[in-house]
Parts: structure tokens; sequence; C-alpha cells
């Protein structure tokens, strides 16, 4: 039986906090509209990655932490990350046959899925009644971030040579 490499999840648990950092920064309001869901792009890398390592019940953990950070509904980013989990995990092996311009594509569901979760429960909530555009943007900015956020968490897995 394998011993879990302790790396692995320090640098896990790194760049979880700075993809955390990135999502919490304010720049400006016009640049706050485009902030891709950095914590969701990273646990699509990793889940792909290393699917036996990180899963849906890290993404289900990682999204409580993030409910109880920011306040929300609990249980509401549980749920939206273990299936994001769920699904990468599921395609992992043909998620990395992909070239990167596939696999935006399914960043892109992910994202989008993600998204469409958010904004029906707050309509459940009767806070949100129409979907104003600005609301697609981080779907986007994520997408088209993603072969740069795989490339930099390719490097930085290469670099703690973790397997």
């Amino acid at each position: 039986m394998n011993n879990p490499d302790p790396s692995a999840t320090l640098t896990f648990l790194a760049t979880l906090g700075g993809a955390m950092v990135l999502k919490a920064m304010a720049i400006s309001p016009a640049v706050d509209l485009f902030n891709p869901d950095w914590v969701s792009l990273l646990l699509i890398y990793w889940c792909i990655a290393l699917p036996e390592r990180f899963g849906v019940f890290t993404g289900w953990l990682v999204g409580l932490l993030i409910d109880v950070l920011a306040g929300q509904l609990l249980g509401q980013n549980a749920l939206i990350h273990a299936l994001i989990c769920y699904f990468c995990v599921k395609e992992h092996r043909r998620l990395r046959q992909f070239p990167l311009a596939q696999q935006c594509l399914f960043v892109l569901f992910c994202l989008l899925a993600s998204r469409s979760i958010v904004f029906g429960i707050e309509s459940m909530k009767a806070t949100a009644h129409h979907l104003p555009p600005s609301f697609w943007y981080p779907v986007l900015s994520g997408t088209l971030l993603w072969p740069a956020v795989f490339l930099l968490l390719r490097k930085i897995r290469v670099l703690a040579r973790i397997n």
C-alpha cells in the first residue's frame, strides 16, 4: 500500500491558499466582474492530475470551507465543488489525452454548471430574478485562463516532484 506523499498535500494546500486569495482579492469593480472561480480551476487541475489523492470528498471539504469563510448558504459551494470533482475524476483519463483547447471546453462546461447552480439557488432565495450578462463573465475568463492555470500548476507539480 502506498503511503501518501506529504509534499502533495502541502502543495495542494499552498495552491488552495493562493486560489482563495485570488478569489477574495478585489482590485477594482471592473476587474472583479471578470474574476474567475480560481478554486474551481484549481480543483479541476488536481482532480485530473491526481485523482487518487484529490476527489469528491476534497471538493466537498474545500466547498464547505468557502461557504463558511464567505458566509454563503452552507453547502452551496460544497455541492458545486463536489460535482465538479466528480466529473473530473470520472473523466480524468480522457481529459489527460485532450489537447488544451478541448480541456477548455470541459472547463467551460464545469464553470457554466457551477454558475447555473449558483443562479438557481439565488433565484430560490428570491434574491435574483433576472440574469445580467455580467453573471457569465467569470465563466468566460476562467475558460480563457485555463491553459495558463494548467501550465502553471503542472510546473509546480513537476518542481515539487509529485507523481
